[in-house]
């Protein structure tokens, strides 16, 4: 049984001589295991702690050796254990949680002098300089030859980048680095991303420029990264949309969506309401969603994207007279802001719900509507903006939803009044 951790070994005498601990733990391993008595010839259970200064190892006797265990931090990887000779504290700490309980169970059956076959222990033999190095918080791989095929990464990683390895496909052991803040897989040919990303709850930048990805997944949107994700690079992909639930990561702050394929925008984009940082150059953009009014910007870049010349008298409609009763009903749940759910309501009527749209009159509608577009400059989102074309233009079309005919004959007119002055 072995457990990397920081220890700090506390001698309870000290506080007598008027003396204080250092307080600070150092790395180490410390190990279970038996080890020889040659003035008795027995064997005897031991715990060695090994340290970079001290690689052999200092042994503590362990059974019936054992005052008290505190595990109020355990779930934090933090515990001491208690020796009654020496009078000293073993403190551990920065340890994986499980593997912590796994030696404290280990060490609880060792004082009590249970039968040793059924222990996990180790041999008691100095260590490798490199299982007591200091915690790695960086790690950088940029060719193949150096990917770690045989070794795990280790696990304080809270920066790392595998970069110009031509992975096909994320290493799961990668997924397992629970500190980690800033993932970088740039440069593969990664085509999928797994849901468990998700699960690294200190994500707060993902990078993944330059792979093969064809979708980003519903699951990731509705995952931790919530509330953590911050960055996100999706730059020179094949991307061709990005699904509804996308706008759900509303702690983005800087968003790269630049050479892909993409038709179009996430239709709730306004709802990035920390975002200040857009590109989304060199797509297939012909229109952007009406919500892009809601952005509040510092830098937007939509450079090379084949955008419609805006026509308020092009228009598609959506109509049907009278509205049918599920149009109703949605739009005055909408407006009057009722809660629902799947498990209230049908999911696809859920969905419905989150694709409303809001009409110049400040109604709402869902699925039946007037669309046209209508010429915005993008300096009314966004303090820099990047020309729009070779022109020098900064000016782009953005949808208008109108719930009804005379709304957008409200709109035609208002168009013509302004047209003749």
């Amino acid at each position: 049984m072995k457990l990397q951790c920081d220890v700090e070994v506390v001698n309870r005498m000290l506080p007598s001589f008027g003396m204080k601990s250092r307080g600070k733990g150092v790395r180490a391993v410390v190990s279970i295991g038996k080890h020889l008595d040659k003035s008795s010839q027995r064997s005897t259970i031991y715990m060695m702690i090994c340290t970079a200064k001290d690689r052999t190892g200092s042994k503590f006797k362990l059974r019936g050796n054992i005052e008290k265990f505190f595990t109020w931090f355990v779930e934090e990887g933090k515990a001491t254990v208690r020796l009654k000779d020496p009078a000293v504290d073993v403190c551990l700490s920065k340890a994986d949680a499980n593997s912590l309980k796994n030696f404290l169970s280990a060490a609880r059956l060792a004082d009590r002098g249970s039968d040793t076959s059924s222990l996990p222990l180790s041999t008691l033999t100095p260590v490798r300089a490199r299982d007591v190095e200091q915690p790695r918080k960086k790690l950088s791989v940029m060719s193949k030859k150096d990917y770690p095929l045989t070794s795990n990464f280790p696990y304080s990683l809270e920066l790392l980048q595998v970069s110009y390895c031509k992975l096909s496909r994320v290493d799961m052991r990668m997924l397992s680095l629970k500190a980690l803040r800033r993932l970088d897989l740039s440069n593969n040919h990664i085509k999928k991303l797994p849901a468990t990303i998700g699960d690294l709850s200190c994500l707060s930048e993902l990078i993944l420029h330059n792979n093969h990805l064809e979708a980003f997944s519903e699951a990731l949107c509705l995952s931790t990264l919530q509330q953590t994700l911050q960055v996100l690079d999706l730059s020179q992909n094949r991307l061709q949309s990005l699904p509804t639930q996308f706008c759900q990561l509303r702690e983005l702050m800087n968003l790269k969506l630049e050479d892909n394929k993409l038709v179009g925008l996430p239709f709730q984009i306004g709802r990035l309401s920390k975002l200040r940082f857009l590109s989304a150059a060199h797509n297939e953009l012909t229109v952007l969603p009406a919500d892009f009014f809601k952005l509040s910007l510092e830098n937007l870049d939509l450079f090379g994207n084949p955008f419609i010349q805006p026509n308020p008298l092009d228009h598609s409609m959506q109509l049907a007279f009278p509205l049918p009763l599920q149009e109703i009903a949605s739009r005055a749940v909408a407006s009057l802001r009722i809660p629902y759910g799947p498990h209230l309501i049908p999911a696809h009527l859920c969905g419905d719900l989150e694709a409303a749209k809001t009409c110049e009159c400040g109604r709402v509608c869902i699925n039946f509507f007037v669309k046209t577009a209508v010429s915005m400059n993008l300096h009314q989102v966004s303090h820099t903006v990047v020309l729009v074309d070779d022109m020098g233009g900064t000016d782009a079309p953005v949808q208008q939803h109108f719930c009804s005919l005379s709304c957008y004959s409200a709109f035609l007119d208002s168009c013509l009044q302004r047209g003749l002055r």
